[in-house]
């Protein structure tokens, strides 16, 4: 298995590291460790430190929590992941090698199976892992390295790691970059080769590479038919993987599916229990009313007979009666005609009495009372977020009362003419206060006016918002309505001011430059109040109005304190001067209604407010405080009321002095940190609710006024007199009335219980034959859900048997199909085996060869050495003849001994001389085919040896290619020592003359192409008389 993980790296030097990263591992020569998928990790070692996952394009990042076993020193590596198709690119590295570890470990497919996630890996687009598994490796959640990727980096080059999957998505947890060390073998030629001896380079021949070249193709084809037959095993393993889970899968929902059926059939059978359940109380019930019912008939029958005797006794006693009064028809008659009277009279009364609120309500007004309406805002997100609760208490809202509730219990409560809580909307509010509105344009003074703590939304209840009005804006609508409405009979004028009071100060905010003149509240001779120099714009339609009220409301002032942010900081007043003229009769009238949003009233212990904004506080509590006098006086009925303590009660002179309708909307909150305040509010508001300003005037002409007046009187007079007949009237008919009812009250309730014990006695008939078709209808759907439930438990008896067939069978064929394709693992994996064993084989025979080729080469050159030194030798031993024959015989004695020399020693030289030219040539040859250039240049070790093997230069003769030479030449060479002086001597100098014509010298070079046949025989000749 460990040669089949080997397999999948294409490439020398990478390796498995089936452990995760040590600390030791970590040295100087680290350039970068790029955490992938995960941040950036800070090791136990001040050196290691993992970057944060760059440099990357493409893919997405997972993480897990689980353990990660064997993971070393540092767990959190191998908890994130990049996967999917993805790329890193590392540039702005030093031009140098360096060595690429990548880290891995499979934290998604945990459950396997082999094969499910198989990619490539390439680096500098060279492929480096082929079909790479993770789990098929070191299995799920344990960490994997391959270390020692050598790579080289050029200038302005980076490192390229690309990832592709071919089943499922590639994964990498850490890439590392170290510095390599400077390579010896990158510096040899691939297509030399070492000598194992002396180290040399030698170069293969085009045979060797032949046979090499056909050994990697057949090795090729070989390794590229075990990845087909590999990848052939993982795609049936797969297949065989996504049937099992297939059947499981189906599995699965065939035991929900029974398990649903299970839960049907057991609330089927708790509906039938609970039906058979209802059906005995119900029969029970049925029992206990019917005895119930005959005991009531039997009492009801005798009083039945009771009744009828009472009834006979009355006819009887009418009878006497009609026959004693001689007018009793026209009697009769004029009875019937009252109380058709009567009724028209009831009918009219309960009119009346639908209309009684209605009237009381306009009794208080008028009375003069100031109408007073209270509406709570609901909590703030920051109050509930804060723990803040509710202590309104709005049980009785729709009768007006509201009261206070402290530890859940109502501590006190409150009455005023409408209460609206946090639910009821704008138009809710402004539904109660229209009628005041159409007040202005029946000629009278009107008054609303909004009071209360800051932040309880009196703003909001007056001005709104631009989806959700307020009372200004709706209040200026229907004016603009009833006015179109009124178009042919009554012609108006309408205008508009906005003013404010800040600081006890008067403010137009209409007017379009500032002025240092001040606004003071003066006296018309007419004898109400106004504003000299205050801006009346006059408008037309809705939309030119409410650019003055946008215009007016953007200039008031606003501060921020502790209770609300936007507090307003003075009293904004909305005055609506309305002149109308009735075309009928010329009558005219001038009517005001004051819109006011009084400024927040709150302690300043709470606002905790310094400087400009203390002082703004104090003239707003004055200014209230005035008010509250002005209420005081007008409740206790003073003489002397206040008005002139403050600019806003003078300014509201008129509205709250007699002259006119008011209006008061109280804003409370219902927080309870707000209790304080909202309890002193909700006081305030009850003292003003008890003022009496009289009766509401119309601001007409006094001559009209009194014609109004007598109209009024004669009408009051004639309303009196048709009281009092219509009183008496009344009270005729009702006697007579009680006198007939007595008599037909008893009969109609005789013939009622009659009525009522029949009905009860068909109903509880009625009932009876409902229940029994009831208990019949149950009874079959009893014994229907009874089938039902013996089929489904027989039909989930036959589904388990079914399933539990189905699993044997499919877990048979499964188990069988897994033991297939083990054994077809197991035999691919036993022929991978003998094929790389095959291929170790081959490569150590290859290598013997090429070794015994080199031993060849290296005795052929050790030969060659031999055979230049012989010659050297030879050289010398000329040379020292040379000298011997300048001391020779006379010149007669030469021609003889040379001729006789010639004749006796030219079979041996020869001999000799073809025995030299065979061994030079074998030489020749053999350089010719094995050697290559490189090998012949090492002159500094033929030198050294010369010396060395100079004794040996006999036994080189021994590699002549002809034995019968090697045997005649010791031969020759005895015979040439038998001979005598005068011979040997004419011979020497024989050869002393060739020698000097062929200038042989001991450091001359000889070629081998060069030597001639003559040249050897000299040599030999000279060799032979030498020895």
């Amino acid at each position: 298995m460990e040669d089949a993980f080997d397999s999948m790296i294409l490439v020398s030097g990478p390796s498995f590291v089936r452990s995760g990263l040590k600390e030791q591992a970590f040295g100087d020569d680290v350039v970068m460790f790029v955490n992938s998928g995960g941040c950036e990790i800070q090791g136990k070692d001040c050196r290691i430190k993992f970057q944060g996952d760059a440099h990357f394009l493409g893919g997405d990042v997972i993480e897990t929590n689980e353990i990660i076993a064997e993971s070393g020193g540092h767990p959190l590596l191998y908890q994130s992941a990049r996967y999917g198709d993805f790329r890193y690119m590392f540039d702005n590295l030093v031009p140098g090698d360096y060595f690429v570890d990548l880290h891995f470990a499979e934290i998604v497919n945990t459950n396997g199976p082999k094969g499910i996630r198989v990619f490539d890996i390439f680096v500098q687009e060279e492929k480096i892992l082929s079909s790479f598994d993770i789990y098929a490796i070191v299995g799920a959640n344990k960490p994997l390295q391959l270390v020692d990727i050598r790579v080289s980096v050029l200038h302005n080059q980076g490192v390229l790691i690309r990832f592709e999957g071919l089943r499922g998505s590639p994964t990498v947890s850490g890439i590392c970059i170290r510095k390599a060390p400077v390579s010896t073998a990158a510096m040899i030629n691939p297509e030399l080769h070492l000598c194992t001896k002396c180290a040399t380079e030698i170069e293969a021949s085009p045979i060797q590479k032949k046979l090499q070249s056909r050994i990697v193709v057949q090795y090729e084809k070989k390794i590229q038919e075990l990845t087909h037959e590999c990848k052939m095993k993982s795609d049936e393993c797969y297949e065989a993987w996504m049937s099992l889970t297939d059947a499981n899968q189906k599995l699965q929902n065939v035991t929900m599916e029974l398990d649903n059926m299970i839960f049907q059939n057991e609330t089927l059978e708790r509906a039938v229990g609970r039906e058979m359940e209802k059906f005995k109380d119900v029969s029970d019930k049925y029992k206990k009313d019917k005895k119930l019912w005959s005991s009531t008939i039997n009492n009801l029958e005798k009083k039945i007979k009771a009744i009828k005797e009472d009834h006979m006794q009355l006819s009887q006693e009418a009878h006497d009666c009609a026959n004693s009064i001689p007018n009793l028809n026209s009697m009769i008659t004029a009875i019937q005609a009252l109380v058709a009277q009567s009724e028209d009279l009831k009918v009219k009364y309960n009119e009346e009495m639908g209309k009684r609120k209605r009237l009381f309500n306009q009794l208080q007004e008028s009375k003069g009372n100031i109408r007073v309406f209270c509406r709570c805002r609901p909590l703030s997100k920051e109050e509930i977020s804060s723990g803040c609760h509710a202590i309104i208490d709005f049980d009785a809202a729709k009768d007006g009362e509201i009261g206070t509730v402290a530890g859940g219990t109502t501590k006190k409560s409150f009455k005023f003419d409408r209460v609206y809580t946090p639910k009821d909307n704008q138009a809710d509010v402004y539904a109660d206060a229209s009628p005041f509105v159409t007040s202005v344009l029946d000629g009278y003074n009107v008054c609303i006016f909004a009071y209360g703590q800051t932040g309880t939304g009196k703003t909001f209840t007056m001005e709104g918002t631009e989806n959700n009005r307020g009372v200004n804006y709706r209040t200026l609508e229907e004016l603009f309505k009833i006015a179109v409405e009124r178009k042919d009979t009554i012609s108006y004028s309408i205008s508009v001011s906005v003013l404010e009071v800040y600081n006890e100060q008067i403010r137009d905010l209409l007017a379009t430059s500032p002025s240092n003149k001040k606004l003071e509240v003066r006296q018309a001779a007419e004898g109400f109040h106004h504003v000299p120099g205050m801006v009346e714009a006059k408008v037309e339609n809705m939309k030119e109005a409410w650019n003055v009220l946008q215009s007016g409301s953007n200039a008031r002032a606003v501060g921020s304190n502790n209770v609300n942010e936007h507090s307003s900081r003075s009293h904004c007043m909305l005055c609506i001067m309305v002149r109308a003229k009735n075309l009928m009769n010329g009558e005219c009238t001038k009517s005001k209604l004051w819109l006011v949003d009084l400024a927040g009233s709150e302690r300043l212990t709470r606002t905790d407010v310094q400087g400009e904004r203390l002082k703004e506080a104090q003239n707003i509590n004055r200014s209230l405080s005035a008010l509250g006098d002005v209420i005081s006086a007008l409740a206790s009925k003073s003489n002397h009321i206040p008005y002139r303590n403050s600019k806003l009660t003078h300014l509201l002179q008129d509205s709250l002095g007699g002259d006119s309708k008011a209006l008061m909307f109280v804003q409370i909150s219902p927080s309870d940190n707000d209790m304080g305040e909202t309890v002193s509010s909700l006081t305030f508001a009850s003292r003003v609710r008890g003022v009496e300003l009289g009766l509401a005037k119309r601001q007409v002409d006094t001559v009209e006024q009194q014609k109004m007046k007598q109209m009024l009187d004669k009408v009051r007079q004639e309303s009196r007199t048709k009281d009092e007949s219509l009183r008496k009237f009344e009270e005729n008919c009702q006697h007579l009335e009680n006198k007939l009812k007595e008599k037909e009250q008893q009969c109609r309730m005789l013939q009622e219980k009659n009525k009522d014990v029949a009905s009860q006695l068909n109903s509880n008939a009625e009932i009876q034959s409902q229940l029994d078709r009831k208990q019949c209808q149950l009874m079959e759907k009893l014994n229907g859900k009874e089938e039902e439930s013996m089929m489904l438990r027989q039909k989930i008896k036959d589904m388990e048997q079914r399933l539990k067939e189905r699993q044997q069978i499919e877990s048979v064929s499964l188990q069988e199909k897994v033991e297939e394709l083990e054994l077809k693992l197991n035999v691919q994996s036993h022929s991978e085996i003998a094929a790389k064993e095959k291929v170790k084989e081959l490569e150590c025979q290859l290598k013997e060869s090429l070794q015994f080729q080199l031993t060849l080469e290296q005795k052929v050159k050790e030969l060659e050495s031999k055979l230049r030194e012989h010659k050297e030798s030879d050289s010398i031993l000329i040379l020292h003849s040379a000298d011997r024959s300048r001391i020779g015989t006379p010149a007669e004695a030469k021609g003889s001994s040379s001729d006789e020399s010639t004749s006796d020693t030219d079979p041996g030289i020869l001999r000799s001389s073809t025995s030299i030219n065979r061994l030079m040539t074998g030489r020749v040859s053999i350089l010719h085919r094995g050697i290559s250039p490189s090998g012949i240049k090492r002159k500094g070790e033929r030198e050294h040896r010369i010396s060395v093997l100079a004794d040996d230069t006999e036994n080189h003769s021994a590699f002549s290619t002809n034995s019968v030479d090697n045997k005649t030449e010791p031969m020759e060479i005895n015979r040439s020592r038998k001979l005598d002086q005068a011979k040997t001597y004419g011979r020497i100098t024989r050869t002393s003359k060739v020698v000097a014509t062929h200038k042989l010298f001991p450091h001359s070079r000889i070629k081998k192409d060069q030597q001639t046949g003559v040249g050897v025989k000299e040599k030999n000749k000279v060799r032979g008389w030498a020895r």
